[in-house]
């Protein structure tokens, strides 16, 4: 049992690509004694619905996020989006197109696995995916369901990941727009994961956009790759935030609360606003 303060600001639930739904992950998180979470879901607040009054009542500190998904010349860069008006019209909005540009892609991919004779249909695809954004994963668990792959890591490498039979590129929304619609919020807008993006010219575009931080702690890495990224924000004097990216049993190598923040960090996202 974690003793100290810690706080994960990065995870999924069912509302996007995760496989717990958002109570269960509050209550795995007060199991093994996490002080502080923020649900970041894929283009999507659904988890909010239910999220914040539940953890209230288990006793665990919450701040808004999300988990945008964005592009910088073609260049696939997630922003996160944290402390915001839940009640923001323009936030909504955003995840309602985000919601639409989803559920252009995932038929798509539907059809190229029919083509590779891997016939899926609406109703094989989990039922927790038809009250949020459809994603990969998803489409991954039912693959497994009809016994196409027997696992996530075997149906993204041979099928659905990237340059593979049955991947559909996905629009996504420029960086700035998305960057907007957090302040507009609100909210704060951070740089997720900079550790995964390794397009140099990406990554020193990026540090020159009005981001108010990034996410310098993070699950695959450790302190050695953390402190390049520590160094940056605190050179910028931006925010800091880090966390587990858990998905559940889509990543199940990946533990909840296994990367986190402090309090000092936690109270100073917290309080922060644009």
């Amino acid at each position: 049992m974690i003793q100290e303060f810690r706080a994960d600001l990065h995870c999924h639930s069912t509302c996007s690509d995760g496989t717990l739904s958002p109570e269960e992950i509050i209550d795995l998180a007060k199991e093994i004694g996490l002080s502080g979470l923020s649900i970041t879901d894929h283009d999507t607040l659904m988890a909010y619905d239910t999220a914040i009054e539940y953890a209230k009542s288990r006793n665990l500190e919450m701040i808004p996020g999300v988990e945008f998904s964005s592009s910088l010349h073609g260049v696939n860069v997630h922003i996160l989006g944290f402390a915001f008006s839940l009640d923001n019209e323009a936030i909504h909005n955003f995840c309602q197109k985000h919601h639409e540009r989803r559920n252009k892609r995932y038929p798509a991919i539907l059809t190229l696995l029919a083509e590779n004779e891997m016939p899926i249909s609406e109703e094989d695809l989990p039922t927790t995916s038809h009250h949020g954004n459809i994603g990969r994963p998803h489409i991954a668990q039912a693959m497994i369901e009809k016994g196409y792959v027997t696992s996530f890591n075997e149906a993204f490498k041979k099928f659905l990941g990237e340059n593979k039979p049955c991947f559909v590129k996905s629009e996504a929304f420029s960086v700035e727009e998305t960057i907007d619609v957090i302040h507009e919020a609100g909210g704060v807008a951070i740089i997720a994961h900079p550790h995964l993006i390794r397009n140099a010219s990406t990554v020193r575009q990026l540090l020159n956009m009005p981001f108010d931080g990034l996410e310098g702690y993070y699950a695959r890495f450790g302190p050695r790759e953390n402190n390049r990224w520590l160094e940056i924000a605190k050179n910028k004097r931006w925010l800091i935030t880090g966390g587990s990216d858990f998905h559940g049993a889509v990543k199940s190598h990946i533990n909840l609360g296994c990367s986190w923040v402090n309090e000092d960090l936690f109270r100073t996202l917290q309080t922060s606003d644009k």
